[in-house]
This record gives C-alpha cells, sequence and structure tokens, in this order.
C-alpha cells in the first residue's frame, strides 16, 4: 500500500465525503474518517474515536446545508503532498451550488489522509485561511 497522490482517486473520495455532507449522510460521513480523528481550527480542536463520535460531530452540518440551499458540494484540490508511506496532505476549497443553481463561495480545509485497504481516510482537519 502507498499513501495516495493520484487525483482521480483523491477526486473520488472528495466526491463522496461532499454528497454525505449535503445530504445529512452521518454513517457515509463516519466512514470517510480514520479513528482517531482530530479537527482542528483556530479556537478549538476536537478528537473522536469511534464512528458515533464523528457522526454526533455533523449532526449540525446537513441542517446548516439545508438552511443555505445548498445541494451539491464540490471540493477543488488545490495541492497535493505526499507526507510519508501511507499519509497524504490535501489542500481543499470546497465549493457548493445552490438550489437555485448559483455557486456559493465555500471554505479551505488541509486533510491529512491516511491511506488504507479501503482506500484514503481523513486522519486530521484543519481549517485553513
Amino acid at each position: 500500500m502507498k499513501a495516495s497522490t493520484d487525483l482521480d482517486a483523491l477526486t473520488d473520495f472528495f466526491d463522496r465525503y461532499g454528497v454525505a455532507l449535503i445530504s445529512g449522510d452521518l454513517p457515509a460521513i463516519a466512514n470517510c474518517y480514520a479513528l482517531p480523528g482530530l479537527v482542528v481550527a483556530d479556537t478549538y480542536s476536537f478528537s473522536f474515536n469511534s464512528p458515533a463520535a464523528v457522526a454526533l460531530s455533523f449532526v449540525g452540518a446537513a441542517p446548516d446545508y439545508q438552511d443555505r440551499e445548498l445541494v451539491a458540494a464540490h471540493a477543488r484540490i488545490e495541492d497535493v503532498q505526499p507526507m510519508s508511506a501511507l499519509l497524504t496532505m490535501v489542500a481543499v476549497e470546497w465549493e457548493f451550488l445552490d438550489s437555485r443553481g448559483h455557486a456559493v463561495p465555500g471554505e479551505r480545509y488541509s486533510y491529512l489522509l491516511r491511506t488504507t485497504g479501503e482506500g484514503p481516510l481523513i486522519s486530521t482537519v484543519v481549517r485553513t485561511a
């Protein structure tokens, strides 16, 4: 096994993750994470050790997307850096589409992905500027 730097495989992964986020599919979101996992932002950090903890951390995301009438999420991959034999850092800018077909600016994140037999999984998420 080798760290995933293949853009097609990374795009497929983030496409699945984006669909899970927008649809509020908590089990699918949880299946995108390696455990234990970590989320880091300027003012907070939290970790999770189970799929249930991952799902719980995203409970409020789907209603927020629905309130904003977001119907699609696309991860624009900006940079891919192999970090080790099984770890890859991927810089992503999320782009959203609302129910009227308008592009909605998203946020930027860096994802530390761990390559597993099932493909890449998110180990750490850092919200970036």
